[in-house]
């Protein structure tokens, strides 16, 4: 089977384009399944302007499509990955807006954490190293097992979504064609969301502040809507002080809540 997008049969007269070379200037030709050319005249590796690798996050030919391109450009598919979990969440909770505004929220506050903690770097060791990509996943499917936990349990407690979140979250990453590791490890992190362990990843971390920050601020705003006596100030002070594992999240949380 040909990929739609480079079967030439569907081609135009766009198909064969001329661009210039950012590094030089010199006029190059491209074709539009060339994922990269190098310039004749400077011979740096120029990646086709005119190319969409989006579909590099869910295309089961992707290796096959993108195998040449420059390494920073393949490690961009993880990045895409993301997206289409975000999409494929929503499509699960569909009109359950709640749910769909609080994974949203959870991402947000998880994306802004990791990136935080890695401009601190690393010690070097597997499980303090942040990969985005595993903790926007994680962020977009934590609460996925809540559904059928009230429909199994009749309840949404979090130990009834722990166990029902990772073979959907499973199923979603599979669909897309995630790699196991990064699948092993979301459904890992789904399956204990609420409960830290001992000893706990970067990626686990981030996500567990992000969640905790979005769980404080909806009830604060509940808290609000009812005329109910809102979270004191001490209250919020310790919770920041002891139940935090980042001190990004730390710090976000105190910027955001007081």
């Amino acid at each position: 089977m040909k990929c739609p997008g480079q079967d030439t049969q569907y081609w135009n007269r766009d198909a064969i384009f001329d661009t210039k070379c950012p590094e030089c200037g010199s006029s190059m030709e491209f074709f539009k399944d060339d994922t990269s050319r190098r310039c004749r005249n400077c011979g740096k590796r120029i990646v086709n302007p005119s190319m969409d690798f989006g579909c590099a996050s869910y295309c089961q030919y992707a290796d096959q499509c993108i195998a040449t391109l420059p390494e920073e450009f393949v490690k961009q598919r993880e990045d895409l990955l993301k997206d289409r979990v975000a999409v494929e969440m929503k499509r699960y909770f569909k009109s359950d807006f709640k749910r769909i505004g609080h994974a949203m929220r959870v991402a947000r506050y998880a994306e802004q954490i990791g990136k935080e903690e890695l401009t601190k770097g690393d010690m070097g060791r597997k499980e303090d190293k942040i990969n985005l990509a595993v903790v926007l996943c994680a962020a977009y499917l934590h609460d996925i097992g809540i559904k059928d936990a009230e429909k199994k349990y009749n309840s949404n407690a979090p130990k009834y979504q722990e166990i029902e979140g990772p073979p959907i979250a499973k199923s979603i990453l599979e669909k897309l064609g995630a790699k196991a590791e990064l699948i092993d490890e979301v459904c890992d992190i789904v399956g204990h969301h609420h409960h830290p362990r001992e000893e706990e990843s970067s990626n686990f971390k981030v996500l567990y502040d992000a969640d905790l920050i979005t769980n404080l601020e909806e009830e604060q705003k509940e808290k609000q809507d009812s005329g109910g006596e809102p979270i004191t100030r001490e209250r919020l002070e310790r919770i920041i002080r002891k139940s935090f594992l980042t001190e990004s999240g730390r710090h976000r949380a105190e910027s955001l809540l007081f």
